[in-house]
C-alpha cells in the first residue's frame, strides 16, 4: 500500500518535473558557445548567473522530491525481502500425503483398477540349534 502510494507520487513528480523543465528558457548558445570562444570559462560551461524564477525554484524542488521519493521506494521495496536461510526448508517436516480426490476423470484412482494387497512378509520360524 505505502510502496503504491510513494510510486505515484514519484511518477506525478516525474511528470512535473519534466513539465518545469521544458517550460524554461535555455540560458544561451549552449555547448556550442562552449567551444566557439565564449567570454569566460565558467559562464560558456554553466551558462550565466540569473535570478532564481519560479520555474528555477520549482524544478529545483521536483528535482529534491524525485530523488526523496526515489530514496524511500528503495528502501520499501527490500524492507518486503528478508533474507532467509536456505537450510530452514530442508529440515522442515514433510506433510503427510493427502490421497487425491476421486473422480470419474480418465486416470483418477476411481478408474484404475483395485491393487492387489501385499501379504505381510513372513519369516521362518527360528529353529535352536543341535546341542551335542
Amino acid at each position: 500500500m505505502l510502496f503504491t502510494f510513494l510510486l505515484i507520487l514519484l511518477i506525478a513528480d516525474s511528470i512535473l518535473l519534466i513539465g518545469v523543465v521544458l517550460l524554461q528558457a535555455g540560458k544561451g548558445g549552449g555547448v556550442a558557445a562552449a567551444f566557439g570562444g565564449a567570454s569566460s570559462s565558467t559562464d560558456a560551461l554553466f551558462g550565466s548567473r540569473q535570478a532564481g524564477n519560479l520555474l528555477t525554484k520549482a524544478s529545483w524542488w521536483g528535482g529534491g522530491a524525485f530523488l526523496f521519493l526515489a530514496f524511500l521506494l528503495s528502501l520499501t521495496s527490500t524492507a518486503a525481502r528478508r533474507p532467509a536461510s536456505i537450510l530452514e526448508g530442508q529440515f522442515a517436516p514433510q506433510g503427510v500425503p493427502t490421497a487425491p480426490p476421486t473422480s470419474g476423470a480418465p486416470g483418477s484412482p476411481a478408474q484404475l483398477p483395485p491393487a492387489i494387497p501385499l501379504e505381510p512378509a513372513t519369516t521362518p520360524p527360528q529353529t535352536p540349534p543341535p546341542q551335542p
